[in-house]
């Protein structure tokens, strides 16, 4: 069939001429559904833990430092300078490195350490994904470079889906650099299709959601 030939058919399917300007297109509908906080706490970790990513529910500060203990297990961690961190006290654990004055100390420690650990700006409920707005006290490299990624979070901060981030956040290029998404641990297939997780980013993530 030719190029022609093909174009006719997909016009005639399409109602059109050649030519024919196309049609102004629809508005946008942004779709925000209502849902009750702890639905949409239950419905996030629910969609992270089947992506084999692991939830917990908090009710203090010292319970959120008190799991990232356990989850460290005294391996070494690098934070990021998230304000919430510090209300935590994850930086005061043992083992965790925070507070680096020059890019190339952050690099090198999240090259060595074995966990990366960072607040969320928000989180979807709808996919459990974590949404990173990158700025001085949240360098993307903190949760992309360590292997196990440890992201602490406001439950005021969970939203139903993209449709309400965006609602928010508008024109992300206006107030951050980049906005990174991460729904589970990082994963990727080869052309044999065998899934391989941890290539490209952690292969282990915990979101701990502090229900104040």
């Amino acid at each position: 069939m030719s190029r022609d030939q093909l174009l006719h058919k997909v016009r005639t399917a399409l109602g059109r001429s050649a030519g024919q300007e196309p049609g102004p297109p629809p508005p946008v509908r942004i779709r925000i559904p209502q849902i009750e906080r702890t639905e949409r706490i239950a419905m996030f970790r629910r969609q992270l833990e089947l992506l084999a990513g692991k939830t917990e529910s908090v009710r203090s500060y010292s319970d959120a430092a008190g799991y990232v203990e356990r989850v460290l297990a005294g391996r070494d961690a690098v934070a990021s300078g998230s304000a919430f961190l510090v209300q935590c006290g994850i930086t005061a654990l043992a083992g965790v490195r925070s507070g680096f004055t020059s890019s190339a100390d952050l690099r090198a420690a999240c090259a060595t350490c074995a966990v990366g650990i960072t607040s969320a700006d928000y989180a979807l409920a709808d996919t459990g994904t974590l949404v990173m707005l990158a700025g001085p006290d949240q360098a993307r490299m903190v949760s992309l470079l360590p292997p196990v990624h440890i992201a602490i979070l406001p439950a005021s901060r969970l939203l139903t889906s993209l449709d309400e981030l965006l609602s928010i956040v508008p024109d992300p290029a206006q107030v951050t650099s980049a906005m990174v998404l991460i729904t589970g641990p990082s994963r990727t297939a080869d052309i044999e299709q065998i899934l391989v997780r941890g290539v490209h980013g952690p292969g282990e993530i915990y979101v701990i959601i502090l229900e104040e």
